[in-house]
């Protein structure tokens, strides 16, 4: 196991094991390299020319474009425009003279599903996801931060079943699963009757009625089911 993922794995099953609001510590983790990822994107990694010869190429999704340009530094960003566009501009040049073929909408397609960003998060997500099946099946410790977490988001859930299911031994599996699916199905019971309580406070019943927990009851329900659960940024960047 790499022990460099061990410490944010643990960083951020403590945040959220002590906190309810931290959320799902998948979605957790994936905050910290996305922040990480777009300080190093703005400021020196958008000199390299490694880098820059991959920006130019992948480009970035409508959620990473956003997120730079509310960040204070859109010279960098400008700079990663200026030959990222000329570099879809010489991709697209032979449609644009009027060569037959449909290259330039392939390769107009291709940009639509790449993101720089995306791609460098996921790489190291994935690393991180499977940092928390090993320290599971090795760290005592951290088995019992495991089973004293709140929530695991949907998608993170099922990411981390399906690499349970590969990497551990069925008995071991079987452990992980009761511990991982019961956190879940807890959490969703809880969820749904948040939510149908928030329904039931705009009939005129139950207008006197305490709200109890259904206030955030919508937002948690869309980060549970589209794994961005859990605390927002402190305020955007400008």
């Amino acid at each position: 196991m790499e022990q460099i993922y061990t410490i944010p794995v643990n960083e951020a099953f403590d945040a959220c094991r002590d906190d309810p609001a931290g959320g799902c510590p998948i979605c957790a983790l994936y905050r910290r390299l996305e922040e990480n990822e777009l300080d190093l994107i703005l400021g020196a990694s958008m000199m390299e020319p490694d880098i820059r010869i991959r920006t130019n190429h992948e480009g970035f999704c409508q959620n990473h474009f956003e997120k730079m340009l509310g960040r204070q530094n859109r010279l960098s960003l400008a700079l990663m425009l200026e030959s990222h566009l000329h570099e879809v501009e010489e991709g697209l040049r032979d449609g644009f003279l009027g060569t037959p073929g449909d290259k330039p909408a392939k390769r107009a397609a291709e940009l639509e599903k790449s993101c720089y960003l995306c791609s460098r998060i996921e790489a190291s997500l994935s690393r991180m996801i499977e940092t928390v099946v090993l320290l599971w099946e090795s760290d005592r410790a951290f088995r019992d931060k495991f089973a004293a977490q709140h929530r695991f988001c949907l998608p993170h859930f099922r990411r981390l079943t399906e690499l349970g299911r590969l990497k551990l031994s069925k008995k071991s599996y079987a452990a992980y699963y009761e511990t991982l699916g019961g956190i879940t199905k807890n959490y969703l019971k809880k969820l749904s009757d948040d939510v149908s309580w928030f329904c039931k406070k705009f009939d005129y019943r139950y207008q006197d009625e305490p709200w109890y927990d259904a206030k955030d009851a919508l937002d948690r329900a869309v980060g549970f089911l589209t794994a961005t659960d859990g605390k927002a940024k402190e305020g955007k960047r400008k």
